[in-house]
């Protein structure tokens, strides 16, 4: 029998998650059945969204359950198969998160194809990380080319890809928000932003305003609060904003106080559209096609910020919550 580590949910957070909230247990993998396969997972996604699957309330998608082994991301190798789809060595995406080896129906797993990539960049940059930045970028807000475009939390993950998609769309200018001054020469020496600033170095409205003398015309969110009644501050007429997160929000145990002018999006005729990257698989062909010579030419590049050991999910998850990552955070099993 072979067995799986895996990481469980056993309380519900209230306010910042602690390591008391989680368990890491063994358990024993029965022997395959026709059309299944047992997968060795060699990283997992770790993303803020999951905060929000802690809580037992309706959402986008179903609440973590409590016992049970954590959803979300995960590439490996198939290293046992009974489905002639998924030969052995073929490497795959699931869902199945948390665990070290993955068991399941052929059809809970995705191939993915052999190139000069890592595996990792499956979950970040040529995954849903950066078809998350180019749908919202592209169908959401509708960049055209010569805009200013404002990316917040544009260290992270998603906001690092964002930046580098905005200036291949069009953008003539990109401006990033991040939390030190190590992100900020990264946004601009690294990722190709214009203009960069370290939020925690005074108001984000006064920095993004000198930053933007001229306004934006895109605003990509992934931050929420403050960042975003500054957007709203400096968005051009006919300005729009594509609300991919709000992590500012998510440890919060009272309710989050709203930007206090919203009254611009009348006035200035602005547009705000909140999307989950689901919605846009229509565009994964595109996308993928586009990525592959982007990431193949150096047009993009990525980082990710690595923490090994599946027992040490909940540490690298606890760590991207505070913004401990450049680039996407992943655990490598």
């Amino acid at each position: 029998m072979t067995t799986s580590t895996q990481i469980q949910l056993i309380a519900r957070p209230v306010g910042t998650p602690t390591p008391d909230d989680f368990r890491t247990v063994t358990e024993e993998l029965p022997a395959l059945t026709e059309g299944e396969v047992r997968v060795g997972n060699e990283f997992i996604s770790v993303d803020p969204y999951m905060r929000g699957r802690m809580n037992d309330t309706p959402s986008y998608i179903p609440p973590f359950q409590l016992g049970a082994a954590m959803t979300g991301g995960a590439v490996g190798r198939v290293i046992e198969s009974t489905a002639d789809s998924l030969p052995v060595g073929t490497p795959v995406l699931s869902f199945l998160g948390w665990r070290d080896v993955a068991q399941g129906q052929a059809d809970q797993f995705t191939p993915v194809p052999e190139t000069a990539l890592p595996l990792s960049a499956y979950l970040g940059a040529a995954g849903m990380t950066g078809l998350t930045a180019y749908a919202g970028l592209l169908r959401i807000a509708g960049l055209r080319s010569g805009e200013t475009v404002f990316i917040s939390g544009a260290a992270g993950a998603v906001g690092s890809v964002a930046g580098q998609l905005a200036r291949l769309l069009g953008a003539s200018k990109v401006i990033g928000s991040a939390g030190s001054a190590e992100k900020v020469a990264l946004l601009k020496e690294r990722y190709g932003f214009d203009e960069a600033f370290n939020y925690r170095d005074g108001a984000v409205g006064d920095q993004l305003r000198a930053a933007a003398p001229d306004g934006i015309d895109v605003y990509f969110d992934n931050v929420g609060g403050e960042h975003l009644e500054a957007a709203l501050d400096v968005l051009n007429r006919d300005g729009r904003a594509a609300l991919c997160g709000a992590i500012s929000a998510y440890n919060t145990e009272s309710e989050p106080t709203g930007p206090r002018n919203m009254g611009n999006i009348v006035t200035r005729t602005l547009r705000l559209e909140g999307f989950l990257v689901g919605q846009h698989q229509d565009l994964q062909p595109e996308f993928t096609q586009r990525m592959a010579g982007w990431l193949s030419d150096g047009s993009v590049v990525f980082d990710e910020t690595v923490v090994d050991g599946i027992e040490n999910s909940v540490e690298a998850f606890l760590g991207m919550m505070q913004g401990a990552n450049t680039g996407k955070m992943v655990v490598r099993v």
